[in-house]
């Protein structure tokens, strides 16, 4: 009889798996069940951005232990209608184990879909968690200090930060980038978001927001659609730390001040090494109090 049951449970397991991933095309190679995980980044790249994903597996996106605390780092990925570059995907997907795939059109217009994607992926496969970033392949992050800020905070639920943007206005200029019609987006302002570059969130929110989405209006501005959801949840923004850290302009590198960010933008693969490497090599030196 235990044998049998055991075998109902296991046919049980695998179906739900086989539920649960319809529509991904590629998942990355770990059992938060069995492997407890402190944060997950997840952080949206295209196909075109290999040389990206491959600097920041080598810098903040090494999956690794902070503090005794489990980082692992996932690259968010739609699809492309080229096959050649589709094929390149599923081989760096099997090489490396971290990609996030399902099948709508890679563009930017869909950021909205691939964050979550994201989502959905920490709500069904990784739910143990305690934190999830999401943050975009230009970015330069300080694991390090965010690991320092999040367990001195000590929050584990209900918690939502990044760079903060509390009254931003839509866009109504047709050939902006961000430009947003009336009949996308009616109000005259938007509720309080986080900018896309990077923003964290303890894992409860991920579900939260997961399960709240279908009935939250479709914007394809993530950041925005993403605070959308928060205010629908009633789940308040707040500072990670009493000083800025997440910054989501250029920020010219300094060690002093990089030791003490957690976010940087428009930051090229090259550059991402050698401040990486300066920040690694650096990390027992004192800085003097400004």
């Amino acid at each position: 009889p235990c044998l049998f049951k055991m075998i109902l449970f296991l046919i049980a397991t695998s179906l739900t798996f086989i539920t649960e991933s319809r529509n991904f095309l590629q998942l990355p190679d770990i059992d938060c069940s069995k492997t407890p995980t402190f944060l997950v980044l997840l952080v949206t790249s295209s196909h075109g951005q290999n040389k990206a994903r491959m600097a920041i597996r080598q810098t903040w996106g090494k999956h690794r232990l902070v503090a005794g605390n489990r980082i692992v780092t996932y690259f968010l990925l739609g699809t492309t209608m080229n096959q050649n570059d589709q094929t390149g995907i599923i081989a760096e997907s099997q090489k490396y184990r971290d990609i996030i795939q399902k099948d709508f059109i890679d563009t930017y217009y869909n950021l909205t879909l691939k964050t979550m994607m994201g989502i959905e992926w920490v709500h069904k496969f990784c739910h143990q968690s305690r934190f999830v970033m999401k943050t975009d392949s230009d970015m330069f992050v300080n694991i390090f200090y965010l690991t320092e800020l999040l367990l001195r905070k000590n929050r584990s639920t209900g918690f939502f930060t990044g760079f903060l943007k509390m009254n931003e206005l839509p866009i109504r200029k047709i050939n902006s980038k961000w430009y947003v019609s009336k009949d996308e987006y009616p109000g005259s302002t938007y509720p309080p978001f986080c900018s896309g570059t990077g923003y964290v969130f303890s894992t409860d929110v991920a579900s939260q927001i997961y399960n709240i989405s279908e009935s939250v209006p479709f914007i394809k501005l993530e950041d925005v659609f993403i605070g959308l959801c928060l205010a629908k949840l009633k789940i308040n923004l707040e500072e990670l730390h009493s000083e800025q850290t997440f910054f989501s302009d250029r920020v010219e590198f300094s060690l002093c001040l990089f030791k003490k960010i957690v976010t940087c933008h428009y930051v090229q693969p090259y550059e991402l090494l050698i401040y990486w490497n300066a920040l690694e090599r650096s990390m027992d030196e004192k800085c003097p109090d400004v």
